[in-house]
């Protein structure tokens, strides 16, 4: 083992193998701090390059690339609130909040801090594993996977936002959404309504960068303030040497996190998507105060970020010894190896062991040679944070709308950002948390698999009690959700606090949310009787089992806070103009107008007019810059957009009506 360690070292420094693994680096630190490319976009662009290239350089390459992005994603978690990928998506819950506070290089000093710790800790607790793992991952089947879902979505229910019952609705809601398209089983399409873009599902990327992107923008452009809410010489003294301070204050929570990070990621289909939610959990279950969990606690940045890069070594391991790969990144990293005449299987853990050590050596190269370059380049980074809100949201804005139309190339995909993005900003207004959305959305066809597999396989009900593993999960999800319901280990916000993801209290916001919801449930449910197919309404009913039980419960709940309200205000309608102007509706609903006008402009001359128009007619109106501003500005996101999506990434852009 230690042979093979020592020539996996020699293959990771064989010449030009480092100058591959820096230029993956490099690579990587940008496709991660650009949201809506991600790990698997990266993998997929540079694959081309490693043709008839030796196998150290290539995986070097696309390693040191692959391993560097979840990293690099934190910047846009932390700055903007929008998930760089799905790994720091409980990043956000504490990182944004921070920025807010004027602490954005305290966070990026945790965050990179714990980066290279965790990328090299997961590195070198899969070394010594090696030989104990296989059983461990054997001993897991698709019962065990799906219960494993189940208490992702439990976790990150009760974690985030104020109301247990309408984070598990949420959840119970995200998973229906993924039932539009065609069923995996049977090859029916489900609630597509005769829309043949709905026929291969919902997008998941627009979704994301929609549903956290498009309502901090609106905040940013409605309030006209800068991200940071105080100035800096108001921020304190809080930077990034004291993030790397934090760190060693809470060692013992960033050890474990690493162990988390590792080992969870070794799980094929899961690891990445909920590695950061349980990490993140566990640092709220040990901690003694957990009043500022989703008001800006670091430990909320170091628990979440140490896991998601720690995972990245683990997560080979299904890839390279089994031929399973758990996401689209490592499927794209399994066909490199096949592209290169291996063999993914127990040679590689065999024959072939020096090379998979090599793999291990440049995930923990990248991952501190990038957190020292971040670490580096964070002294101006977070600067951003205290640029006026005006000069953000339309560059934010091109690269979130650029990000969706990476999807599927279509103008649907700006339509589905749009929907989801004022969705998200009614679910932020009315307190529901959005996170569980997005879990839901990114496991709900694994978990549609994995259950019906259970059910075909093992019976309708007997594998819920006879399998040992299931039932240890099963009632863990039942501990997490006695703990929450006594406060145990949900952090409690304070009554008259509105700070933190789904805090908000505006009950005549809330109920239209709650409204619109059980619509879906109800319509969902009434379109299932007419499945003719068992396995097509399998899943849904599942759900909505779940689901419908809850929302009325939320119903009765709103409709009592509303009535509340109502009676403490003069009439209904000051109540409502109340909420209105709480939720400040007519200048957020000017700026999705103003957005739709792009759109509009969009299908008439195309995003290379479209986008750049946008910017300068935002710059003009909403931030009040003289004309040479807005137009230097435009012709700069207009070069961005030829040069890199135009030429660089090849993409399409929208056939207009004027220039096709």
């Amino acid at each position: 083992m230690i042979e093979s360690m020592l020539e996996g070292l020699a293959l990771a420094f064989s010449w030009p193998s480092p100058l591959y693994l820096l230029l993956g680096i490099f690579m990587g630190i940008w496709i991660g701090a650009v949201p809506g490319l991600g790990g698997a976009v990266g993998l997929a662009l540079m694959l081309p390059f490693t043709f008839g290239m030796d196998t150290a350089p290539a995986f070097a390459l696309l390693l040191g690339m692959y391993a560097v992005t979840s990293t690099a994603d934190s910047i846009s978690s932390i700055m903007f609130g929008i998930p760089g990928t799905v790994a720091s998506q409980a990043t956000i819950l504490d990182g944004y909040p921070l920025a807010k506070q004027g602490q954005a290089a305290r966070a990026f000093g945790a965050a990179y801090t714990v980066s290279a710790f965790g990328g090299v800790v997961g590195a070198l607790l899969l070394a010594v594993s090696l030989p104990i793992i296989l059983p461990f991952i054997n001993a897991f089947g698709v019962p065990e996977f799906f219960m494993l879902s189940v208490l992702g979505l439990t976790m990150v229910g009760v974690l985030s936002g104020r109301s247990l019952l309408k984070g598990i609705a949420v959840a119970c809601f995200g998973l229906l959404l993924t039932t539009v398209g065609y069923a995996d089983a049977t090859g029916v399409p489900r609630f597509y309504f005769g829309v043949n873009y709905l026929l291969d599902g919902l997008p998941l990327i627009p979704i994301v960068l929609g549903l956290f992107g498009i309502p901090e923008l609106m905040e940013l452009a409605v309030k006209g303030t800068s991200i940071s809410r105080v100035a800096p010489k108001d921020s304190g003294a809080a930077g990034i040497l004291q993030g790397m301070k934090d760190v060693l204050t809470h060692r013992w929570l960033t050890i474990r996190s690493a162990l988390i990070g590792t080992y969870v990621g070794m799980l094929p289909g899961l690891g990445a998507t909920i590695v950061d939610w349980i990490a993140y959990g566990h640092a709220v279950q040990s901690a003694k105060d957990k009043s500022k969990f989703g008001n800006g606690d670091i430990r909320g940045v170091i628990a979440p970020e140490t896991a998601n890069n720690a995972h990245k070594a683990g997560a080979l391991i299904p890839t390279v010894a089994f031929g399973i790969p758990g996401s689209i990144g490592t499927a794209i990293l399994l066909g490199a190896l096949v592209i290169q005449g291996l063999r993914p299987g127990p040679d590689m853990l065999t024959f072939d062991l020096p090379l998979t050590f090599s793999m291990v050596w440049e995930i923990a190269i990248a991952n501190v040679i990038a957190a020292g370059l971040l670490l580096y380049f964070a002294r101006q980074i977070y600067k951003i944070a205290f640029v006026p809100g005006h000069l953000i949201v339309p560059g934010v804005m091109t690269v979130l709308l650029m990000g969706a139309w990476i999807a599927t190339n279509s103008i649907g995909d700006w339509w589905v950002a749009l929907a989801m993005g004022t969705v998200g900003y009614l679910m932020k207004q009315g307190g529901w948390p959005r996170p569980p959305l997005i879990l839901a959305l990114v496991l709900g066809a694994l978990m549609e698999n994995n259950y019906q597999l259970s059910t075909q396989i093992y019976g309708q009900y007997a594998w819920l009690y006879s399998r040992p593993i299931v039932v240890i999960i099963e009632l863990l999800i039942l501990i997490t959700i006695i703990l929450a319901l006594y406060g145990v280990i949900k952090p409690k916000p304070k009554e008259d606090s509105e700070a933190g993801e789904g805090a908000a209290i505006n009950p005549l916001i809330s109920l239209p949310v709650t409204l619109v919801i059980a619509a879906v449930f109800a319509v969902a449910f009434w379109i299932t009787l007419g499945f003719e197919q068992r396995a097509t309404a399998q899943f849904p009913n599942a759900i909505l089992a779940i689901g419908l039980p809850l929302i009325a419960m939320i119903l009765i709940k709103d409709f009592v806070a509303s009535g509340q309200t109502v009676r403490e205000s003069a009439s209904f309608f000051a109540a409502w103009r109340s909420a209105i102007r709480k939720a400040e509706l007519p200048a957020s609903l000017a700026f999705i107008g103003f957005l739709l006008a792009m759109f509009g402009l969009t299908y008439v001359a195309g995003q290379l007019v479209a986008l750049p128009a946008f910017v300068a007619a935002y710059l003009m109106t909403w931030g009040s810059y003289r004309w040479p501003v807005a137009l230097a500005y435009a012709a700069a996101t207009a070069f961005l957009l030829w040069a890199f999506y135009g030429e660089l990434m090849n993409l399409l852009f929208h056939r207009s009506l004027l220039f096709g």
